[in-house]
C-alpha cells in the first residue's frame, strides 16, 4: 500500500494518506477539515516550504497579482481546474504582491505565472492566461 504526504491547506499538518484513498474525500487528522476542498489554497513565504516540500501530490500554483487583469480572467478559470483535478493535484494561488521576496527567489518575471512543483522542487512553468482546455493540455505534456 503506497502512502502519499499531503499537507493539510487549513493546518498545515503533514498527512500520511493511502495512495487509494486519495480520492475518499480525506480529512485532516488534526483539524478534521478537507484534504481537498475542490478550491486553490492560499501559499504565501510563510507556508510554501512545508506545503511543497511535505505534499506528494504535484502542486500547481498560480502566481499573480490583484492589478492584474489578466489574473484576474484567469482566476475562475483556475479555480474551475481545481474543481475538475483534485486530488491528482493540489492547487494553489500565490500573491506575488503580498511575497515579493519569495516571487524573486522563484524568479517570477510576469504574471500569471503557473509553477508546477514536484517533489517540492520546479518541474515546470508556463506564463500567461490559458483557456480550460489548453492548461489541461498542457499538464498532461508535463505528466500530469
Amino acid at each position: 500500500m503506497a502512502i502519499t504526504n499531503l499537507s493539510c491547506p487549513h493546518c498545515l499538518v503533514t498527512n500520511r494518506i493511502p495512495a487509494e484513498r486519495l480520492t475518499d474525500n480525506p480529512k485532516c487528522g488534526k483539524c478534521k477539515a478537507p484534504l481537498f476542498t475542490g478550491e486553490p489554497m492560499t501559499l504565501d513565504a510563510a507556508n510554501a516550504g512545508k506545503v511543497l516540500g511535505n505534499t506528494d501530490i504535484p502542486v500547481l500554483v498560480d502566481c499573480w497579482a490583484s492589478w492584474c487583469g489578466p489574473c484576474r480572467s484567469f482566476a475562475p478559470i483556475f479555480a474551475a481546474a481545481a474543481k475538475e483535478l483534485e486530488p491528482a493535484l493540489r492547487f494553489a494561488k500565490f500573491s506575488t504582491e503580498e511575497n515579493e521576496q519569495l516571487a524573486g527567489q522563484w524568479g517570477i518575471r510576469s504574471i500569471p505565472t503557473l509553477i508546477l512543483f514536484q517533489g517540492g522542487k520546479e518541474a515546470a512553468r508556463v506564463s500567461g492566461a490559458l483557456p480550460l482546455n489548453q492548461l489541461k493540455a498542457w499538464l498532461q505534456q508535463q505528466g500530469v
